[in-house]
């Protein structure tokens, strides 16, 4: 017998008392600007138990305008934008070379919390590209190695050959480089920090960039 996906999603809740922590979130009290209040947030987030709290939406779209979604991991964020990488001939690379522009979302559960962050995309230079790389794990760089990311994989048995292939080389070569590697930063014009309430009056601070500074305001939920 098959799931029954309606019944399923009719038992589940959302933030259980037991395990999620929905603290008040004062707007007046946030910082000039969006960064340091996304670090602090950040930071109570892995401290509360949150996992894999540095994984991300990241929103794409394709040459004729269609929206794509996948996760991924961020490599940091600091006056330069939020830094992510991948291939470049990947379907992420190639959508971003003919739009450079994106949209990401962190959900933090635990703390009943949404980052959501919109702007421009830039390549950085292949040096730093490469320095990123290299400062992963000896996994990261194996799967960088393995390549052809987004192409059709014909069996899973040659994925398993080229793998290996790969963290035999990675292991042999930590600093191999993988030119279509790339990090990419994200240069905010927006950016949503949202706190759940258990009445369902959840707080929704908007930071706008303007030429010279952030302008900020409330949304309604």
């Amino acid at each position: 017998m098959g799931t029954d996906l309606h019944e399923l999603l009719r038992s589940l809740r959302v933030w259980d008392p037991e395990v999620t922590a929905l603290a008040p979130f004062d707007p007046e009290s946030a910082p000039p600007e969006p960064l340091p209040l996304f670090a602090d947030w950040f930071a109570e987030a892995v401290a509360a138990g949150q996992a894999e709290p540095h994984t991300m939406s990241l929103a794409t779209a394709d040459e004729e305008g269609r929206p794509d979604v996948r996760t991924v991991m961020l490599h940091g964020a600091d006056a330069a934008g939020w830094a992510f990488a991948t291939h470049s001939g990947s379907r992420k690379g190639r959508q971003l070379a003919a739009r450079p522009y994106a949209a990401l979302g962190f959900y933090w559960p635990v703390l009943g919390r949404q980052v959501r962050v919109r702007g421009t995309v830039t390549a950085a230079p292949s040096a730093q590209s490469q320095a990123d790389l290299h400062a992963r794990s000896t996994g990261a760089l194996a799967a960088a190695l393995t390549g052809r990311q987004s192409e059709v994989l014909s069996s899973l048995a040659e994925l398993a050959r080229a793998s290996e292939e790969s963290w035999a080389r990675a292991r042999e070569n930590p600093d191999a480089p993988v030119a279509t590697w790339t990090l990419y930063r994200l240069r905010p014009q927006e950016v949503e920090f949202f706190q759940g309430e258990e009445r369902r009056r959840h707080v929704r601070l908007t930071y706008r960039r303007t030429e010279d500074n952030w302008t900020r305001e409330l949304l309604w939920p």
